[in-house]
């Protein structure tokens, strides 16, 4: 056994936080590190101590593993969390972490190794009999002869970055003319992402559904999965929605997935928290696409739908213990729905958005979860990824689910910023989701930025007929009246939502 003590979270943000409150659940002593850009960011004002670790870039800052490392040192750190993003699924920081005798709360760098490249996990997973997309389970540089594989198994095909990952280094041919052209391109953008160009041939599956698979392993040989979460509402190939169950697996069909996943833990010798993902095409035929070696963004779902706690079954497995549980005591309850928070505006492709949080204010009641780490005022640094907070709700029914994220969207005040907040609701409401009968082509089939300027709905409009209404008869009162507005509303405007303007504005 490795008793954790003093546990030092390498991240910033809503997952710093998150991490750092299961930590205090746990009694364990907590250590920050932030960049001069976060320097007021709540995860910094949460730990019990707090090190500035360099200027706002990542690659000066939550990326420099050796000063992280200099931080435990002097702290007296015993172990780190890693969250995802940032140094969470490097292996050779998760091996300067343990030769500097410091526990690293996360899977062993062999097994990253093995399941950061996504030819050695296909030939790691093969002895299993996983299912695997059909194509080449090996690395490509003739363009000639790629060509000539992708020909055998048929167009439309995926050219894939061996490192790849988040859609880097990714290309869909359709036809044999563009292929060339388009290898090429996937090369060097996989050599300038990941400064490995490697790159491998699948077939293209068509109305794919993208369904992950959470896993939980130990060290003495214990292995679980904590059931799926679909995620197939996506765009640029990253996720925006994600739900737990999936509203199309069958019992027969999770426990397939669920055995395959296991077993792609086992060929790595996997400890810790990590998921493995898979495709579902449109007739019920899944394939193993990948494992992340971490904690996923989306894991309050499956948190939601089983009772644990990710983080501490985390922390509990990196000190040695064996899982309190089998696969047998785990089962489903309930249904989650994610939607991250991100400044973007849909409006305009999804591009970020940076700017001060004007209002700020969370939705509240039953069966509603955000984990964030803004508060009113704060500003959106350009420096990292825009995501502002994970939306969570849960509910005894998908319906009950759903019902509650769209309440909680409409309680969620941000201004001063756009937001896929209104991007949440299309999608919630659409009949494609409600129905179940949805994939990972749901923003290219379904969504058009002029979606999102609708007219008022009759509550709304009847709400903007009163406010116009009463508006006429304060101007009859000329400066009185506006006096007495101004003490009613404290002398500022009653904040509402950026989606909720545009609502009320017919726009």
């Amino acid at each position: 056994m490795k008793k954790i003590t003093k546990l030092l979270v390498a991240n910033r943000g809503e997952i710093a936080l998150r991490v750092l409150r299961s930590a205090r659940e746990m009694g364990l002593q907590t250590v920050a590190i932030y960049s001069e850009a976060d320097r007021n960011a709540l995860h910094v004002r949460y730990a019990d101590e707090a090190v500035c670790v360099g200027p706002p870039a990542s690659k000066d800052s939550y990326l420099r593993g050796d000063k992280i490392i200099e931080v435990c040192q002097q702290l007296g750190v015993d172990a780190i969390h890693p969250g995802y993003g940032f140094l969470s699924e490097n292996a050779d920081f998760a091996r300067m972490v343990t030769e500097a005798g410091i526990t690293f709360v996360g899977p062993s760098p062999e097994a990253m190794n093995i399941m950061g490249d996504k030819l050695s996990a296909k030939q790691a997973v093969k002895a299993y009999n996983i299912p695997l997309v059909p194509g080449l389970d090996e690395a490509i540089s003739d363009v000639q002869e790629a060509k000539r594989v992708a020909e055998q198994v048929g167009f439309p095909v995926l050219i894939k970055a061996s490192a790849g990952g988040g859609g880097k280094g990714m290309r869909l041919v359709h036809q044999v003319a563009d292929f060339e052209e388009q290898m090429q391109l996937a090369v060097n953008e996989a050599t300038s992402a990941f400064g490995d160009g490697s790159v491998f041939i699948e077939k293209f599956v068509t109305g794919p559904r993208h369904i992950e698979i959470q896993v939980l392993g130990d060290e003495h040989g214990n292995i679980v999965h904590l059931f799926e979460r679909e995620c197939s509402i996506q765009r640029r190939h990253q996720k925006v929605i994600e739900e737990a169950p999936s509203s199309v697996l069958t019992p027969e069909l999770r426990a397939e997935m669920g055995r395959c996943a296991v077993d792609v833990a086992r060929a790595c010798n996997y400890t810790g928290a990590g998921t493995v993902e898979f495709l579902l095409d449109d007739q019920r035929n899944f394939y193993f696409l990948e494992m992340n070696t971490r904690l996923q963004v989306e894991h309050p779902v499956t948190e939601m739908i089983t009772g644990l706690d990710l983080v501490k079954e985390q922390i509990k497995v990196a000190q040695g213990e064996p899982l309190s549980f089998r696969q047998e005591d785990l089962s489903i309850t309930g249904h989650a729905l994610e939607l991250r928070v991100y400044a973007e505006d849909p409006q305009n492709n999804f591009l970020p958005d940076i700017g001060r949080l004007q209002t700020y204010v969370r939705p509240q009641g039953p069966g509603v979860r955000v984990d964030d780490g803004f508060e009113q005022g704060m500003d959106i640094p350009i420096y990292y990824d825009p995501m502002i907070a994970k939306l969570v709700t849960y509910g005894a029914t998908r319906q009950e689910a759903i019902a509650r994220m769209l309440r909680a969207i409409e309680e969620y005040q941000i201004t001063g910023i756009e937001t896929t907040l209104g991007f949440g609701t299309y999608v919630l409401q659409h009949p494609a989701f409600v129905s179940g009968n949805f994939d990972t082509n749901f923003i290219k089939d379904h969504f058009q930025p002029s979606v999102l300027q609708h007219t008022p709905s009759p509550e709304l409009a009847q709400l903007a007929a009163v406010l116009a209404a009463k508006l006429l008869t304060e101007q009859k009162g000329a400066a009185g009246a506006t006096a007495e507005n101004g003490a009613a509303t404290g002398g500022a405007a009653v904040p509402v939502s950026n989606w909720k303007k545009n609502r009320l504005a017919g726009r």
